[in-house]
């Protein structure tokens, strides 16, 4: 299709499973297109945006009118180079073609009382923290991260890492989104970065986020280089299991595939609390399902429970059962 108003002609014509659209058209652009499919014939639609801040911020607005995920040209505005992005391209239509449009959650703040930004600054200044929450998420992540990290209290005796697989640009776009929306300060990730209570840390796209080993510090680096994901939501976990000495709560939310899984099930049996979002809630029930399987997840909750359960896991009042795993 030539531009939005062709697209909306060939799906009533076609009924496809998956549309892919660029968001820049000429005629009708591709936000105006999606807010006509979301409301008259809901489907999975995957936009192509361009790897710019100006692309992260129309992205973002594309989320928020309920698509499930983003394909960024690395060539800016003309789709050239499109085919070097062929596996990207394929394991994302694939992932959309799982997603439930239901469980989409609006990218809103309707709900949420809007906090002033942060402006960079740790409140919570503890030099010690004893506390690590760890959140791996792909497919439909800003919808789920959304409806958790803006529900953490300022006080929280935790440092908060996490790996959302997105592109350079997208994730520091994010993390300022966050931030904004947070009572807790949300900044994209830099090395030697303090381990600190109140403190959440996103991994930039395109590179790893690990621990010293010392555990007290950030590190982002690009090792190992020919992991599937970058950021890793494995690598980030092992790196935690392996050097951090206080506590850690492992959380796996919606997404495709099985990243995270082995790192989650390293961290679950080192004795920690692990989380994984239900099926009911996921976009795209992949990555909790294969922590799920392989008997790595103490608790599996839907989205809007998990900020509960974090709060009660840091103050050491979740306990933990086999009853409450299904």
């Amino acid at each position: 299709a030539f531009d939005g108003e062709s697209a909306l002609q060939k799906i009533d014509l076609l009924r496809p499973d998956v549309v892919t659209m660029d968001i820049e058209m000429q005629g009708m652009n591709g936000l105006t297109a999606l807010k006509h499919i979301m409301i008259e014939k809901p489907l999975p639609v995957v936009m192509l945006s361009s790897l710019t801040q100006e692309g992260a911020d129309i992205t973002f607005e594309a989320f928020k009118l309920g698509a499930v995920d983003y394909i960024p040209k690395p060539s800016g505005t003309i789709s050239l180079g499109i085919a070097e992005q062929s596996h990207e391209i394929i394991y994302k239509i694939k992932a959309a073609a799982q997603a439930k449009l239901t469980k989409i959650r609006r990218f809103s703040t309707e709900s949420i009382k809007q906090q002033p930004p942060n402006a960079g600054s740790i409140k919570n200044v503890s030099q010690v923290c004893r506390h690590i929450i760890a959140i791996g998420v792909s497919t439909g992540g800003p919808h789920a991260l959304i409806n958790i990290i803006p529900f953490l209290p300022a006080d929280l005796a935790a440092c908060v890492m996490i790996v959302q697989h997105m592109p350079p640009i997208f994730t520091k776009n994010f993390s300022e989104r966050l931030n904004s929306l947070s009572k807790l300060t949300v900044k994209e990730a830099e090395s030697n970065d303090p381990i600190r209570n109140g403190a959440v840390y996103l991994a930039p796209g395109g590179l790893h986020i690990k621990v010293n080993p010392a555990g007290t510090a950030i590190v982002i680096d690009e090792n190992p280089k020919d992991a599937l994901h970058k950021p890793s939501v494995d690598v980030m976990m092992n790196s935690l299991a392996d050097h951090f000495s206080g506590s850690i709560t492992g959380v796996i939310l919606t997404g495709m595939g099985k990243d995270g899984a082995q790192g989650i099930s390293k961290i679950h049996n080192k004795g920690n609390m692990t989380i994984a979002e239900s099926e009911k809630t996921s976009v795209v029930y992949g990555m909790p399902r294969e922590a799920y399987q392989l008997g790595a997840i103490d608790f599996v909750l839907d989205n809007d429970k998990i900020a509960a359960k974090l709060i009660e896991a840091v103050r050491g009042k979740a306990s933990i059962s086999t009853q409450q795993i299904r």
